[in-house]
């Protein structure tokens, strides 16, 4: 099984849970950030995520393969003016501290595995949810201007996500892309058909995105887009 934080780690941050709630509803209805959606049909053929690199342990990995319902395709963009830091800077800044950009009254990267202060492929978190609900996932890759996680056995989804950076006419253009599946019948219920995780999820990565820019002492420029695909049968090619 998935290392874990240990039990003082885990009360500690439950006890946010209460205030976490309640702040995170609250910037939910009244954040001022344009969020610019877009939905559309996936297929198969250009949806599905990377395949796992060589030379990383996949054991307790969940694929997508694994998850049941509709595979989700995500990007969150926002780009930034005026920042202070190249887009290689700016991964180092999140990669060897994910909670300076993480909503942490909301959800915590606790490493489990691997040293503090750096990011290699290999290493573990978990993140610690304002809820009963951990998210354990592996540093599947890491590149000069971008990282990639995959889930792990008793996570939400199973998937994976990646964090990047690049310049691009002139501004710095910070995204987090994921592909992933529920990890089952219960949990796509309250993604797809009820929408509730699916609009948690929303909140907690358009909020990293504009904690990122702050970090960088920029500012964003045109608000966040996002852009979902979604394929309903993924198993069925």
């Amino acid at each position: 099984m998935p290392r874990e934080p240990s039990q003082w780690r885990k009360l500690t941050t439950a006890t946010r849970w209460p205030l976490g709630v309640a702040l995170t509803s609250m910037r939910y209805f009244w954040r001022t950030t344009p969020l610019h959606r877009t939905e559309e049909e996936g297929s198969i053929e250009e949806d599905l995520p990377p395949a796992l690199p060589d030379g990383v342990a996949h054991d307790e990995v969940q694929s997508v393969q694994d998850g049941v319902g509709p595979l989700f395709h995500r990007r969150y963009r926002t780009r930034i003016r005026d920042c202070r830091l190249s887009p290689s800077e700016l991964i180092d800044v999140i990669a060897t501290d994910l909670d300076r950009v993480a909503p942490t009254e909301f959800a915590s990267f606790q490493k489990v595995a691997g040293e503090k202060g750096e990011m290699r492929a290999g290493d573990e978190y978990v993140v610690r949810m304002a809820g009963p609900y951990d998210g354990p996932v592996r540093v599947i890759a890491r590149t000069p201007d971008s990282f990639r996680l995959a889930t792990l056995v008793t996570h939400l989804e199973a998937g994976q996500i990646e964090f990047r950076a690049r310049t691009e006419d002139g501004l710095l253009v910070f995204e987090i892309e994921s592909w992933a599946r529920s990890r089952d019948r219960i949990v796509s219920v309250l993604y797809d058909n009820l929408r509730m995780a699916k609009e948690t999820q929303l909140h907690m990565w358009t909020s990293l995105l504009e904690r990122t820019a702050k970090r960088s002492d920029g500012r964003m420029a045109g608000g966040i887009d996002i852009h979902t695909r979604k394929v309903e049968r993924p198993d069925a090619a």
